[in-house]
């Protein structure tokens, strides 16, 4: 099964690092000068500096170039997923769709859309405890595998399985995809925590919180409570919510320490998806009827509505309740 990557950021490249173990990866760029990196000297200097790529990486900037692969992983940034299947070779190859988040103007997750422009292609997702830099470098970690139909992720899972890249297998496409959406939120508001100096205990129970409001939304519409507490969720929270590798936290943590989200986004090369996420996820949370305030502290946060300081009072001032509620 040959490989296509679409996407050539720190995530695609590190994709297409792990399936070039098993043989010919095309991996599809925007960008001309990172095309002509990774084909003349096997690195990718501006989204994964440093790692030596493995010469069965191929890159391009024709998407045409994509119809001699077998599969796809789609890597592209959340809200331009649509736009580029539209203008690929999809016809009936597998998706697997690696980008985290939910269409702004739509509120339609990422395989939802997907199914929408490609309706013959067979989608899965791949989601879970992965920064880039590691997976590309070997460093093990393991990740959930979501598909409707089970020969395709057996397929899949078997082409791009590693011995530091271990597949767990689900059908709960619509579970793993939320873990991953909603995480990239949660994590801007653990860096907040710690750009505020709120400290340790803080963020230990805005994870536990946070984890109470992805299992609510993705129970609300049709998760499996194990995938919310798998790879793809409950994993990807915590390292996210954790490290500053993260892009969603380190956006966080500059909005604690009193920047503002226009300016710390417009210095960054790569996306924060999380920012874009959380007011559509508030909105979509609202049309079933789920309560997710730490989500919505952070739409505030973004959008300037309020400050840290009245975000966090206003959490801290909820009516008392029972913790399962």
């Amino acid at each position: 099964m040959r490989i296509g990557v679409i996407g050539g950021g720190a995530w695609g490249t590190a994709l297409a690092q792990v399936a070039a173990a098993g043989g010919d990866v095309l991996l599809w760029a925007h960008e001309r000068d990172v095309v002509d990196a990774i084909n003349r000297d096997h690195l990718n200097p501006i989204f994964l500096p440093d790692i030596a790529l493995s010469p069965m990486i191929r890159a391009t900037n024709d998407l045409a170039a994509l119809a001699e692969c077998d599969a796809l992983l789609v890597v592209t940034p959340a809200q331009h997923m649509r736009r580029i299947l539209a203008a690929a070779p999809i016809g009936q190859r597998p998706l697997v769709l690696c980008s985290k988040g939910i269409e702004a103007d739509t509120m339609a997750l990422m395989s939802e859309a997907a199914a929408q422009t490609c309706a013959e292609a067979p989608i899965a997702v791949l989601s879970g405890p992965t920064f880039a830099a590691e997976v590309a470098r070997g460093l093990p970690t393991a990740v959930t595998l979501a598909c409707a139909e089970e020969e395709v992720a057996v397929r899949l899972s078997e082409r791009i399985a590693r011995p530091g890249f271990r597949p767990y297998r689900s059908t709960d496409v619509v579970g793993a995809e939320i873990g991953g959406a909603v995480k990239n939120v949660l994590a801007i508001a653990c860096g907040v925590v710690e750009g505020a100096g709120l400290g340790k205990n803080a963020r230990a129970a805005l994870i536990a919180r946070g984890f109470a409001e992805m299992t609510r939304f993705g129970l609300a519409r049709g998760a499996r409570p194990e995938t919310l507490a798998g790879m793809s969720g409950l994993g990807d929270l915590v390292l996210t919510c954790s490290s500053e590798q993260s892009r969603n936290f380190s956006l966080g943590l500059g909005l604690g320490g009193g920047g503002d989200a226009a300016s710390l986004m417009s210095d960054r090369r790569t996306i924060a998806e999380g920012a874009f996420t959380a007011p559509v996820l508030v909105k979509a949370a609202t049309a079933v009827g789920v309560e997710m305030p730490i989500c919505e502290a952070v739409a505030g946060l973004l959008a300037g509505r309020v400050d840290v300081r009245t975000a966090v009072e206003a959490l801290l001032a909820r009516p008392l309740k029972d913790e399962t509620v």
